[in-house]
């Protein structure tokens, strides 16, 4: 995707629970042949026998090395720490133990982490189920919190208004278009009222909308400067088109990352309507504070608990369970990626066994990393022996 692989915000799917399936999802059938060593794949908080591999809706576990993965020895595990205590906020009793011993190892030196982890997990190598060469081989994206100057009140150079949920937004229930909103009057009524805060650049309201979530500055009253998190309360449910992609089709421009696409409007301020109308989907906010340890984190994703920048991943839960450890490897000319991270979100463009986003953080850097980053990756799930 364009900045953030097109998450159209942070789809929540269900209350997962730490390193368990969806619990709406039926569990995983048995294979359709009698032809073990394949098995079905059971609740990765379970203790596993080294089982040769094992099978989810959407890819295969396929049992590996410690060996296999690159850069184990060069990690800072204390950073994965902090969003595996996260994640243990969202466990169950038959997961206390393991959660009890992640919290004791809270702090410890990296190698000491680091060994715990190799004596009582087993990696297993993530592969799709669709026949292919590279079976083990995926995409990997990035995504991140926007930050941007706001206002609570509509005024020169600040314009472009951010909003909560209309009282008949409906779940799974199409609303109006982007188009639609911005013309009709029954949209503009029922969103009368509904206005958290304005922007100055509807392209910035595009990135939020497609991040799912942001920060904004707000100056009070009194002279002082206030941050807030905008966090994702629910879309108009039409489909997301990207407005990058429709650029590159017309072939109006060969840049369609964040920058690219405000060069082009900037040489083309006509359009930016018909632009924006490409993309019908319309994301809805809701307003949280962020004080002390919510500043130093994420939104909360799919799995319910805060992201870590660095250290959490949104997958496809079809493929990888919320609250599963994942090694991640990833090489490619925007960055290096070796380490220990935790399935804790999704996305509506996060489809298929070996697929990723990786969680950035928040800021302009974020956001660079974020609207560039697409290269190959490789995964290995970590079970409990």
């Amino acid at each position: 995707t364009l900045l953030g692989s097109f998450i159209l915000g942070r789809l929540f799917l269900c209350l997962p629970l730490f390193l368990v399936a969806c619990g709406s999802r039926p569990p995983t059938p048995p294979p359709p042949s009698p032809a073990p060593p394949v098995l079905a794949a059971p609740a990765p908080s379970a203790p596993v026998s080294s089982a040769p591999s094992f099978l989810n809706p959407k890819s295969k576990w396929v049992l590996a090395s410690w060996n296999d993965l690159p850069g184990l020895a060069n990690d800072n595990f204390n950073e994965a720490w902090t969003a595996w205590l996260q994640s243990c906020t969202r466990s169950t009793t038959a997961h206390k133990k393991l959660c009890a011993d992640v919290q004791q190892l809270n702090g410890q030196p990296s190698s000491v982490q680091r060994e715990w982890l190799v004596k009582n997990f087993l990696p297993y190598r993530v592969e799709t189920l669709i026949s292919t060469a590279s079976p083990s081989n995926g995409l990997l994206t990035a995504y991140y919190e926007p930050i941007f100057e706001a206002s609570r009140t509509p005024k020169p150079g600040f314009s472009v208004p951010l909003y909560g949920p209309p009282a008949n937004l409906k779940s799974r229930s199409p609303w109006f278009t982007r188009e639609e909103i911005t013309q009709l009057p029954a949209a503009q009524n029922a969103l009368k009222g509904k206005e958290i805060a304005f922007i100055a650049d509807p392209i910035d309201a595009m990135v939020l909308h497609i991040q799912g979530s942001g920060r904004l500055w707000l100056n009070q009253s009194d002279g002082r400067r206030q941050q807030i998190r905008l966090a994702f309360a629910g879309t108009n449910e039409q489909p997301y088109q990207s407005i990058g992609r429709w650029l590159l089709d017309q072939n109006l421009t060969k840049d369609a990352t964040w920058p690219g696409i405000k060069k082009w409007l900037a040489q083309n301020p006509k359009r930016t309507q018909e632009l924006l109308a490409k993309n019908p989907r319309f994301v809805f906010f809701k307003e949280e504070p962020l004080n002390g340890q919510e500043a130093l984190l994420g939104p909360k994703g799919a799995q319910g608990v805060p992201l870590t920048p660095g250290r959490s991943i949104a997958v496809d839960p079809g493929s990888i369970p919320y609250g599963t450890p994942v090694w991640l490897a990833s090489q490619g000319p925007q960055t290096t990626l070796h380490r220990l991270v935790l399935a804790q979100d999704t996305g509506s463009a996060i489809q298929g066994a070996v697929r990723a986003d990786f969680y950035a953080g928040s800021g302009d850097a974020a956001g660079e990393l974020a609207g560039r980053l697409k290269q190959d990756m490789k995964a290995w799930v970590l079970l409990p022996r």
